[in-house]
Parts: C-alpha cells; structure tokens; sequence
C-alpha cells in the first residue's frame, strides 16, 4: 500500500436538530469506540474501511477480511439476516480474543468486535439461569407483577443500578409499569415520560435493533475511516455500535445516567414498550449478555401477549354472561322509553357506565346521571355517523367535540352506536371525569421550545412533576367496544322481534307491503348484481379468447388480468350474498379468493397455502383492494418462491387496534440477487393501491424464503 494514501475520515453532517424526528440517527458516520468496526466490500471481500481506536489502523484498508478477522466475506454474506445482525461467535483480531457479528448494509459487509465477557457465557450453568429466569416471570399472576419481576431479571443479568419496563400507551407517551432500583437511586416507578423523548424514527429502529448499549455517555465519537467518501452515509441501522444522538447523550446526561442499555419489548409485530437499564459509572455488555437480554425480552413479550389475551378472553365471557341476563328485561316497543324502561340501568352497569342515553328522532331515553337534554342530542348528532359502522369510543370527548367541555362532570367519555331503524337509534354510554394525577418524570411541558423552528435541547429536569388531569374518563377497554356492537345487533333483532309480534296483530296489511317493497328491494339488488356478474364474465372471455391466438408472454399477462378481475367480481359477488350492502367479512372473501385462485392450480396447491385470517367487517372498496393485493402477492409466491414447484405457503390476517395486517409468507429462494420477483404492470399497480389505501407494503426474510407484509389503516380518520 503506498504511504502516500490519503484516507477521508467521515464525520456526521450539520444535523437540522429543530425536530427530533427528522435527526439522520442510523447514519451517524461514527461509532461509540468500546468496539471495532471493519467495512468490506461484499464482492471482493476487501476491507474498505474502519472505525474505532482499538487494534486498528490503515494497514487494514485493502486487506482480504478474511486474513483479518479468519471469515471470509462470501460465506458470511451468504447466512446474514436481511435486516438484523449475524453472530460470528468468537474471532482471533490483533492478536486478541474478541466478539464479532455482522449485518449487510446496501453494497457492504459490516462486522463489529467486542470485548468477550470475563466468564464463558455458553455454559451449563449460564443455561440452567436462563431457564430459571423464563420461569420467574411466567409465576408472575398479573402484568403488574410480570413487569416487576421482569425489571428484577434484567437487573440481575445486566448488573445496572436501575432497570425500568417501560410501555408506550396510546398518545405514544410512556409510562413505567416495573423498576428494580440499586441503593441510593431515585424512582421513576408509574412515571410517565412524553412522547417526544422517543422520536418516531428511534422507535422504529427499537423494532429493527432490539439491543440498544451506550457504555458510556462520555465518550469521543470514533469516525468512520475509508479511503473515499462514499462511506459518509453509510446506514448503520442494525449497528451495535452505532454513535447515538447528541441529544440523547445530552438527555442521559441530564438524568445522571453514565451508561444505558434497553430492550425492545416487540407484540405482534409492533412496539409495545421497552426495558430501560441506567447505570451511574460506564459500564459495557458483552455480547453473550446482550443475547440472553434479547431472549428474556422476546419472552417477556409473548408472556406480555399471553397475559393480555386472557384478560380481553375473561372480560369478553363476563360481559356476554351480562348480555344473556339483559335480554328478557326489554320492554314493549311502544316508544323508545317503554323498550328501555326495564334494561337502560343494566345496560349502564354492563358497561360499568354512570349514565345510558338512547336518542331517536325526537324521541329521548335517558337512565342515570345524564348530561342535558340538548347536549345529549348534539353529541348523538356528532357519533351518529361514525358509530353506524363501529362503535365511536373516546375517553377524552372534549378533545374531539369541543362543546363536551360544558358537561365533562358527566359526559368526559362516551361509547356510541348507531342502531339501523328506520330512524336511526342512537345509543350512548357515559362516563363522567375521573381526575387522576399524573406523575411526570420532569415537567413535559416546561422544555417545550415556543417557536417551532428554535435548535432542539433535551429535557433538564427529570424530578417528580403532577399533572392533574381533568376532562378525562376511565377508558374504554376493547372488550366493552366489542360489547357495544353486539348490543346493537341484539336490541335490533329483540326491538324487531317486539315489533313484528305486535304489527302481526295489528298492522298484517302494513307487513306484506313491506314484505313487498323488501323483496322488490333484493330482487333490484340481484338484478344489479346479476348485469353486473354478466358484464365481468363478458370481459373475462374476451380475454380467454384473446389468449388463445396470442403469444405466451400475452398469454401470462392475459390471464393475470383474468385472476384480478375474478377478485373484483368475488368481492361483488359476496356483498349481495350477504346480508349487509355495504361492509362485508374480509376473511370469507379472502378465504373464497384463494380458493378461486387454486382451482386453477396445481391440487397440491390447495394443501400447501395455509390461511390464518382474523374475521374482520370493512367496505367493499377497502376489500377489492386488499382482494386485489392478495391475488398479486399469493401469484407472485407460487410462481416465483419454489421455481414451480408447490411449496408451503402461509396467509395470515389481523388487526392491532385501527390497523390491519395481511401477511403472505414462504419458505422458498428468498429475495436472491433480483429482489422479490413479480409482474412490472402488478408492481406498479400494488404501489397505486398501497397509495389509495394509505398503508404500506414491506418485504421481509422468513428465514427461509420472503415474508410480504401489507399494513394499512382499517378505516380512513
């Protein structure tokens, strides 16, 4: 290597730091220097550049990796994760015995070393503690107690002075819910933190890097070295090393911390909090350590899972056990307060609601300790709407109706539904304000900068600040949103059961007129489904005839098109099958849809694509969306993920509060060399309708084979 070589040493850019969430944090163009960084190019395996003061220099620069570190750069690349790090284990550097892992990072190689632990992690012993550990928190009875005995877990195996289990609630600030403290250091136990000392884009990298260690806060950034400037901006996202903020140095600095480590507590596929370690003199984790840590924490998070679900499940029987008993206390439908007289006080305990309304045309039903008759109706006027397709639930109803304020003693939350009469009924839950205070870890407000382009300064003050909060109710839980729609469903069906006994008395010619205008309605329906069933079907064997005269890549493209019109016309076909006009269950239509799509396959597709799906109601546009997502997605993995052979597929659908996610996963050739593989007109249509649909379309490793996962909103806000 010639001596006159002149190396660029990278350092970050001038940061915009008026906004926390538009801070460039996973390019940093430097490391926390307790470790060494090599950089290769992953095609020839030459190292092209280096980070960190220990056992490096430029003699490194355009040596094989493989003569430094003893793996080669092709092997290593051919088992790293898409996204996330690969553990070497041990490697033989400068004449040291270190830690190494490595993750790809666009056209390179990264490999990070670490000081090995002073004990031999992988032992007998070490094991046996692991398994002892899983087993403290799965004694744990309640969340509560979990996450304190998970805080004293990750004390005992990280040594830090205080460890806290910290959850994001739903206006993305956090709340602590377990703390295990050294002697001496202050609680932060049930405090809450503000949503912007996390920024967005350092909460999606928790997801991505679930083992996050500063060892300390002091420390000189160590840039990254190369021999040209293309490394600059090279993403470190996945880093173990990966420099940190200034701002966040500045926050730990501020609350005393030397060093720090956390833990992504991930549910689901999404945030659900974190386990925050803070220790008063650095202090570094080894890698043996950071592993069982990110073990514990994927434990705590299904036992986290585990205990949810069992809580929503015992809250669900109880309440429809509720529902049984209310039933036989409805009244006679002469008026609205005759069908509510006997059930409105135990349709508010059901919800463990102070007051019931039911507000029809004019008519008004009131039981317990209502708001006023015209705030009733303002606010019945306000859901009415939105809660006709699911139920509208806020615990903070001044916040999205103002005029709420004049009333938050007994209206702070409300729980509505739109009961589809022939003039709409609408029901409400109330609950009046609870006051709570609110501990606050410093002042949230206090920090906030007046001008919103002013240069960005973390938080100073992180002593014990109550809030009191007011205008604000008990929440409502899902169970009770759950609960709210099937009452609906009930009092419509026990309100009309009421009125067709009595109209059947009194009013048998009114019936059969009605009988006639609902049958001239469904047979209108079918004669518009029928036209339009025909004029599809027309249009799909204009393209069946148009491909047998065509070339074989038209033929591909024509019966592409086929398969996407079929969507359309299934879901069409469902929404007349069913019995609402407008939503339908996306789980049967996509259920249906793949069906479709493998009658025309191979049979051993039809035991090969396993489908997991959430019975979920949307509208009909919504549906052919994802409808015609699927069919793109479930196409593209039989044909391209085991070279045309029939192979495992899996086609998973869920909803995690407002949102839905529709996963298409195989275990086929992965994303190989070419990304993942599809039609040029498919993709560009599933980027027009991820646009439409506002939602967001990633592909993943499976390990083996390509995960699809599609998110969107379930209802447009």
């Amino acid at each position: 290597m010639p001596s006159t070589r002149k190396l660029s040493m990278t350092s970050p850019k001038p940061l915009d730091l008026t906004s926390c969430d538009l801070e460039p944090i996973h390019i940093p163009g430097s490391i926390q220097p307790y470790g060494t960084m090599l950089i290769a190019d992953a095609a020839t395996g030459l190292i092209v550049g280096y980070a960190g003061t220990k056992y490096v220099s430029a003699k490194l620069l355009d040596q094989k990796l493989e003569s430094v570190i003893g793996h080669d750069a092709a092997s290593l690349k051919a088992v790293l994760p898409a996204t996330g790090i690969h553990v070497i284990g041990d490697v033989n550097f400068s004449g040291k015995r270190l830690d190494a892992v490595a993750y790809a990072s666009g056209a390179h190689l990264v490999v990070e070393l670490t000081e090995k632990a002073e004990f031999d992690g992988l032992n007998a012993a070490f094991l046996a503690l692991m398994d002892n550990l899983d087993v403290r928190m799965e004694r744990a009875v309640s969340l509560a107690d979990l996450c304190r005995e998970a805080a004293r877990i990750f004390q005992d195996l990280t040594r830090y002075g205080r460890v806290m289990v910290y959850r994001f609630i739903d206006d993305d600030a956090g709340v602590v819910l377990g703390e295990s403290l050294a002697d001496g250091l202050p609680s932060f136990m049930h405090h809450h933190f503000p949503a912007t000392d996390i920024p967005r884009q350092a909460r999606a990298l928790y997801v991505r890097n679930k083992v996050r260690v500063i060892a300390d806060v002091h420390y000189e950034p160590a840039p990254i070295v190369s021999a040209s400037s293309d490394l600059q901006t090279i993403d470190l996202s996945d880093s173990t090393l990966r420099s940190v903020s200034p701002v966040h140095i500045q926050y730990l600095k501020n609350m005393n911390v030397a060093a720090s480590a956390s833990m992504s507590i991930v549910k689901d596929g999404m945030l659900w909090g974190l386990i925050a370690c803070h220790h008063h003199e650095p202090r570094e984790l080894p890698l043996d350590i950071r592993i069982a840590c990110q073990t514990m924490a994927t434990s705590l998070s299904r036992l986290i899972k585990v205990r949810e679900e069992n809580e929503l499940y015992r809250e669900r029987v109880k309440l429809r056990t509720m529902e049984d008993a209310l039933l036989p206390q409805l009244g006679p439908d002469k008026s609205l307060a005759d069908f509510f007289e006997g059930s409105g006080e135990a349709l508010a305990k059901l919800m463990n609601a102070d007051a019931f309304a039911a507000v029809q045309g004019k008519d008004l039903y009131c039981a317990g300790l209502c708001p006023e008759e015209h705030h009733l109706r303002a606010v019945a006027e306000f859901v009415r709407v939105d809660a006709l397709r699911r139920p509208f639930a806020t615990h903070h109803l001044s916040s999205r109706f103002p005029q709420a304020s004049a009333f938050t003693q007994t209206g702070s939350g409300v729980l509505a539904a739109t009961m589809s009469t022939e003039v709409p009924t609408i029901l409400m839950w109330f609950r009046r304000e609870q006051l709570e205070t609110v501990k606050w870890a410093g002042n949230p407000h206090k920090d906030v900068a007046p001008d919103p382009t002013a240069r960005l300064t973390p938080r100073t003050s992180f002593e014990a600040w109550s809030e009191s909060v007011k205008g604000r109710s008990q929440r409502w839980t899902l169970a009770e949103t759950e609960a709210a729609s099937r009452i609906v469903r009930l009092l419509l069906e026990a309100r009309n059961n009421s009125r067709i006994r009595t109209l059947n008395r009194e009013l048998n010619t009114t019936i059969r007129e009605n009988e006639a205008l609902i049958e001239q309605k469904g047979f209108l329906l079918k004669e518009v489904n029928h036209r339009v069933q025909n004029s599809i079907a027309l249009v799909a064997a204009f393209l069946r005839l148009q491909a047998r005269s065509a070339s074989p890549e038209t033929k591909v493209s024509l019966g592409e098109a086929d398969q996407r019109l079929m969507a359309v016309s299934l879901a069409h076909r469902r929404l007349y099958q069913d019995d609402s006009v407008e939503m339908l269950d996306l789980s049967r239509y996509l259920g249906e849809l793949v069906e479709e799509l493998t009658s025309s396959m191979d049979t051993g597709w039809q035991r090969a694509i396993q489908l997991d799906l959430a019975p979920i109601l949307t509208d009909t546009r919504h549906a052919v969306t994802i409808g015609l997502i699927a069919n793109e997605l479930i196409t593209n993995a039989v044909k391209y993920a085991y070279g045309g052979e029939v192979g495992p597929v899996v086609v998973t659908l869920d909803q995690h509060r407002n949102m839905l996610r529709f996963v298409v996963s195989d275990e086929g050739v992965g994303f190989g060399t070419g990304g993942v593989a599809g039609t040029g007109f498919g993709s560009r249509m599933m980027s027009v309708l991820m646009q439409q649909s506002k939602g967001e379309l990633v592909y993943e490793s499976n390990h083996p084979g390509v995960r699809a996962v599609v998110t969107t909103p379930l209802q447009d806000h």
